[in-house]
């Protein structure tokens, strides 16, 4: 059961990112101009190092492909994205500051997820486990 369960959290986890990662693909000018009037630098950069981290990372995570490390680099971007892109307390408008914390939160409790990943392995059912059984044959 315990590796079903990793599976299923890996798979979760990894879901958002690849959604919403395959998404800025056909958005990037917008990405890149939320960016820029966030006065972020090079905001022309971040829509591709996004679609790198949240697609093909995304997916290397469902994978469970270096699961303890790929956990920790999304718990780390996750927090980041957080800070970022929902910086409710510096809003005024409650609906915005409402919206903007509940989706802060959320980041709080995937990074929580991620970093119980991180502890627990990628579990049976993963690329790291197949590796590591092969490693063993030999």
């Amino acid at each position: 059961m315990r590796d079903v369960v990793l599976l299923v959290a890996r798979l979760l986890l990894c879901l958002i990112y690849i959604v919403f990662g395959f998404g800025k693909i056909f958005t990037i000018s917008g990405f890149a101009a939320g960016m820029a009037a966030k006065g972020m630098p090079f905001p022309e950069v971040f829509p591709y190092l996004a679609i790198l981290i949240e697609l093909g990372g995304g997916i290397v995570l469902g994978f469970g492909i270096e699961t303890g490390v790929m956990a920790v680099l999304f718990a780390i971007y996750t927090l980041a994205t957080g800070l970022i892109g929902h910086p409710f307390w510096t809003m005024d408008d409650p609906g915005a500051r409402t919206a903007n914390a509940i989706n802060f939160y959320k980041n709080l409790a995937m990074i929580g997820g991620f970093l119980l990943l991180a502890v627990s392995g990628g579990g049976r059912f993963s690329l790291d486990a197949l590796r590591h059984r092969r490693s063993n044959y030999r």
